[in-house]
């Protein structure tokens, strides 16, 4: 398998910046005392879209030959994915069309409206999703853009890390969340290439561990039935993805659901700042293991910041 080069990953971050914010890295030295490590928190949370999403999808979309584009672009997400595609597309006047189980979380939905998309709402299981999308695709003719097992969506994700580590040179680790994989797939891949040095390491929820059963494993084992209030680590792992982390992440650590609300709740009250459950995993999974980090300078990526604050967990 091609994966991008370093070029590639540089020429989609020239591609994408009208797209996107280059976000800013953040310390909290309370968190720093709690943690016993030095942190930097890499704000995706403050990205287009609220959340690192919009990297892999702009990329996506402004790779489309003109024919394709004419057609539009289609996937499906229950989330944040769903809306990066559709702001993606409105931006570059095309028409998008996002399946989206009947279920997900109602900012959601109200985002993909809000950025131009056109919701088809289908049973919220994988086979429900997939089929209403081949529905949509076959009507529309539009270009499917999966939301992670897609080299153009993971070059496009790999330019956060590629901003962390020119913005912090000086990282003995590097954390991101894994759901599909793509964000933690194309981070291993420009740590790679730019400080072998830094090691990768992955936070996933417990209740949805599939990454983590997977990456023991050597072989890709489905999520089935996942729970977990991270709702935007439901997902599959990534054929992709899945070989890249097995080629270049150290680890993936579990945290469990009062965990990832415990490292939620200390970022609201010790950064001031919104982050979705999702986001709060990696650095549950470090407050669960300080042993392995003790001392360390470790970066770790906020995906993203889209939470209904209707429903808090605390």
């Amino acid at each position: 398998m091609n994966f991008p080069s370093l070029s590639d990953i540089s020429a989609a971050h020239a591609r994408i910046q009208p797209f996107i914010h280059r976000t800013p890295i953040l310390t909290s030295e309370a968190i720093d005392a709690i943690a016993g490590c030095s942190i930097y928190f890499k704000c995706e949370n403050f990205q287009k879209v609220g959340a690192f999403k919009a990297r892999g999808a702009a990329n996506a979309v402004m790779k489309l030959s003109d024919a394709q584009r004419a057609k539009g672009v289609a996937t499906h997400s229950s989330g944040n994915h769903a809306a990066a595609l559709a702001r993606a597309a409105t931006v570059a006047g095309i028409p998008s069309y996002i399946v989206m189980p009947s279920n997900a979380p109602e900012i959601k939905k109200k985002a993909v409206k809000g950025y131009g998309g056109e919701i088809i709402e289908c049973e919220p299981n994988l086979k429900a999703r997939e089929t209403s999308l081949e529905a949509v695709v076959a009507r529309t003719g539009a270009a499917f853009i999966p939301p992670y097992d897609h080299l153009d969506v993971i070059e496009g994700q790999a330019t956060c890390a590629l901003e962390f580590i020119e913005d912090q040179s000086d990282l003995d680790i590097l954390m991101a969340p894994v759901g599909g994989g793509g964000l933690l797939g194309g981070t291993a891949l420009v740590a790679h290439y730019l400080n072998p040095q830094i090691e990768i390491i992955a936070g996933e929820p417990a209740g949805a561990d599939d990454a983590y059963r997977s990456f023991h494993a050597g072989y890709i084992i489905p999520q089935t039935g996942p729970t977990t209030i991270a709702d935007g680590l439901l997902t599959s792992l990534g054929a992709l993805n899945f070989a890249l982390i097995q080629a270049h992440v150290r680890d993936i650590l579990l945290a469990t659901d009062p965990q990832i609300i415990e490292a939620m709740r200390l970022v609201y009250e010790r950064m001031k700042i919104i982050i979705e459950p999702s986001c709060a995993v990696p650095l549950a999974a470090l407050l669960a293991n300080k042993e392995r980090f003790a001392g360390k300078k470790v970066g770790i990526i906020l995906s993203g910041g889209n939470v209904d604050l209707g429903k808090l967990p605390f």
